[in-house]
This record gives structure tokens, C-alpha cells and sequence, in this order.
């Protein structure tokens, strides 16, 4: 999915050449680390929600050296790797690849683990959404293959409403 130098994109308030591992008070998808996305498109999303918007660029080299889990898809593998992230447990890997849980996808997985909805109809529900891929690095040898290229600023609706 995620080749050799790919071009990568995080969208947010400000340029940020050298990405931290965020350690947020709730873990994400993956466990804690630095999110970013081969789609420029949602990056530019993501950086809309800032008065200030910013997306940065960077080129992640030599993934083929990194230890990498990839998801290609939903699946129970995916299913119970989140749910165990997103309840505070870790992993050993550098570079975590796959689907993203948004806010409605978080409120099926908490269905899940409270017993409340079973894993046939959590994937029923899923192949009905839209989710995108996200990579997320998770340690300082992850982070040392990621170039920053560039960063940009865009307009967005937040700015012009505070202008006028």
C-alpha cells in the first residue's frame, strides 16, 4: 500500500519539520504516535479546522527497513488491534498503516467491546462507510524516516469568518 518514498500529508495550524510522537491523554486508532495521510485532499480537510491552516509534506523513505503493519482493509485482525490501542495497550511496531476510525466508526467499536454489537454486524456496518487510510509512526526510529519537504498555508472558511 505504502511505498518507498511516498509523498505524505498532515494537515493542522502550523509547519512541523520534525514530527513529534503525540502522547495524548486518549489514544488513537493505533496507540500514540504521529497520523498523516497519503490523500493531500484530507490533510487539507483536517487543516481547515484551524484558524490557521498549514499542511505539511514529507516523504517517508525506506519503509522496507522499518517494522511496518499494514491493514488492507476492515477485519477482525484490524477490529481487535484498535480496540486494544484505543484501551491504552502498545505495540512494538514503527510504522502502523491502515483504515481509520471516525467518530461514528468509534461509537460501533465501543458497541463492540461492551457486547452491545457482534463483529458480523460491526463489518456490515462498516462496508456502508467511507474511511480513510492513515500511517502513523509510533517511534523514533519510524520518525527518522521521514523527510519534511515543504509546508503550505490554505484559506479556508474559519479565516474569513474571523476577517470579516
Amino acid at each position: 500500500m505504502i511505498e518507498h518514498n511516498k509523498i505524505m500529508y498532515y494537515g493542522g495550524y502550523k509547519e512541523v519539520e520534525f514530527p513529534p510522537i503525540h502522547l495524548d491523554r486518549f489514544t488513537k486508532d493505533f496507540s500514540w504516535g504521529f497520523y498523516f495521510t497519503d490523500v493531500e485532499e484530507q490533510a487539507q480537510e483536517r487543516a481547515k479546522k484551524f484558524i490557521t491552516p498549514v499542511v505539511n509534506t514529507y516523504r517517508l523513505k525506506n519503509i522496507d527497513e522499518l517494522n511496518v503493519k499494514t491493514f488492507e482493509d476492515y477485519s477482525d485482525e484490524w477490529l481487535d488491534f484498535v480496540v486494544r490501542c484505543r484501551n491504552g495497550n502498545t505495540h512494538d511496531y514503527d510504522v502502523v498503516i491502515g483504515r481509520m476510525a471516525d467518530d461514528s466508526i468509534y461509537e460501533y467499536i465501543e458497541a463492540y467491546e461492551l457486547g452491545r454489537m457482534d463483529k458480523q454486524r460491526f463489518f456490515e456496518l462498516m462496508e456502508s462507510k467511507y474511511s480513510a487510510y492513515q500511517i502513523s509512526v509510533h517511534t523514533i526510529r519510524g520518525l527518522e524516516h521521514i523527510e519534511f519537504i515543504r509546508s503550505y498555508k490554505i484559506e479556508n472558511s474559519v479565516q474569513k469568518d474571523k476577517e470579516s
